[in-house]
């Protein structure tokens, strides 16, 4: 009896074992001669590496996925009939207690005879289980290479048969991503109907007064909350326009250095300390702008007389776009070195110089990758949410000053869902049409980038 993971790197030792089983066999069947094979030998031994491996995995995936659920049971029907006629959640409960004295963990109670002997039935059947699914999955994947290994001759149409089967594994996945994607869509839209059942639509999207807070009697002040999220959409938009003031300038000016005039030591030092800042944790940000850049503006603005919030917008957005400068430079660095070389000498050889051809012509060829850059920095700032809530604060705001406080609508998503919340409130299902909202102004700069990169691209090519 294996355990789970050791049980899974056998397999991977026996689908590398079937690889090299299927590759000799090749070598042997064209009689050492590549050329009389229909496909190359390392196509036989993914044939065989397959065979040994896809079956027994699904089987292992398919065991341990049914295994609890199988063994409860079990148990459940070899339990005593005074503990089989409890209600449903005082035997959830027993059967939590068998569980955790199986694993060694603290149980809710004083452990009885019956609930011993549960628990060592639990056990054996278990091991019986592992046991099984041990000798299964070893025998399918030994069974999976001796077949392909009998199946391997030298006019064996390996190739079709790889590359069939990783068709299916690519289809298969981007059908698990559109169906991930639908599936978070339809969540999200069915808890906004339900809310926009409780709040009218026009009031949400137009309405200048964001206060959620739900009283628990109708008789308090303030028991019908304002929903209007304009405070919300200008507040991101606000500290999302600072910060794309901040990356796009230094991310494209860096991005030109680095690809046009760096050396490639300068180059192979410089590049990756710039993207160190993207691996940098948000909350690590959040201090910063909390600790070091907002009492930095707060006490600047003091000197020249002006009245700075202690959490304002500026000092979030101008963290907010240190952090996505590395979205910028990156791509536009990676699409400018991918310009040919022969449109930088093209131009060269009509006397064009360095900052010309950069202008008029690197430049150009690679905006449409600057764009989805750029594109991917706003969607970045958007939905950035611990800067914000340490730094800009959750006054719901509706101002253009950056010097004041206010907040944006992913800042307001988490304090919605945060705590013991009911999910029958407006309060708790205004998250989710805040979501929605977001992903439909999300789309629409997708379509709007989309267009842009589509026109420049039938100019340059």
């Amino acid at each position: 009896m294996m355990q789970a993971p050791y049980l899974a790197l056998a397999l991977l030792g026996l689908t590398s074992v079937g690889y090299y089983l299927g590759r000799r066999r090749a070598f042997s069947q064209a009689s050492g001669k590549i050329q009389n094979l229909h496909s190359l030998p390392s196509y036989y031994g993914f044939y065989a590496a397959l065979w040994a491996g896809i079956p027994a995995l699904l089987l292992f995936a398919a065991w341990l996925f049914l295994e609890g659920a199988v063994i409860t049971q079990v148990v459940l029907a070899g339990l005593p009939e005074e503990l089989k006629s409890l209600p449903p959640d005082r035997l959830n409960l027993v059967l939590n207690d068998i569980r955790n004295l199986v694993g060694g963990n603290i149980v809710s109670g004083e452990v009885s005879p019956a609930i011993q002997a549960a628990a060592d039935h639990y056990a054996d059947v278990k091991a019986a289980s592992r046991l099984g699914l041990t000798v299964f999955v070893l025998a399918l994947a030994l069974g999976g290479t001796a077949w392909a290994w009998r199946e391997i001759r030298a006019d064996k149409r390996a190739r079709n048969a790889v590359e069939g089967t990783v068709t299916v594994f690519l289809i298969a996945a981007s059908t698990i991503a559109i169906m991930t994607t639908v599936g978070i869509v339809l969540s999200v839209l069915f808890e906004s109907i339900r809310f926009f059942e409780a709040v009218p639509i026009t009031e949400f999207l137009f309405g200048l007064e964001w206060s959620p807070q739900m009283a628990i009697r109708a008789d308090q002040v303030g028991s019908s909350g304002a929903f209007g999220a304009v405070p919300l959409f200008a507040g991101t938009l606000l500290i999302s326009f600072i910060a794309m003031l901040v990356a796009v300038p230094i991310g494209l000016m860096s991005a030109i250095y680095l690809s046009e005039y760096a050396g490639k030591k300068f180059r192979a030092v410089a590049k990756p300390l710039l993207e160190i800042l993207a691996g940098v944790p948000t909350v690590v940000y959040g201090f910063f702008a909390a600790l070091t850049v907002a009492p930095m503006v707060r006490d600047t603005g003091a000197t020249l007389g002006l009245s700075v919030a202690s959490e304002s917008a500026l000092a979030a957005g101008l963290v907010m776009g240190i952090m996505i400068i590395p979205f910028v430079s990156s791509l536009s660095d990676d699409v400018m070195n991918a310009v040919p070389q022969a449109m930088r000498d093209g131009a060269y050889a009509l006397g064009a110089t360095q900052s010309e051809t950069i202008k008029r012509v690197i430049f150009p060829a690679a905006l449409p990758g600057i764009v989805g850059g750029i594109l991917l920095a706003v969607s970045r700032a958007i939905g950035e949410t611990m800067i914000v809530v340490m730094a800009a604060g959750l006054a719901a705001n509706l101002t253009a000053n950056p010097l004041e406080a206010v907040t944006t609508v992913t800042a307001q998503i988490v304090t919605l869902l945060v705590g013991d919340q009911e999910f029958d409130s407006p309060k708790t299902l205004a998250a989710f049409a805040l979501g929605l909202v977001l992903f439909v102004v999300t789309l629409i700069l997708n379509v709007i980038a989309l267009h842009v990169v589509r026109k420049y691209r039938e100019q340059y090519e």
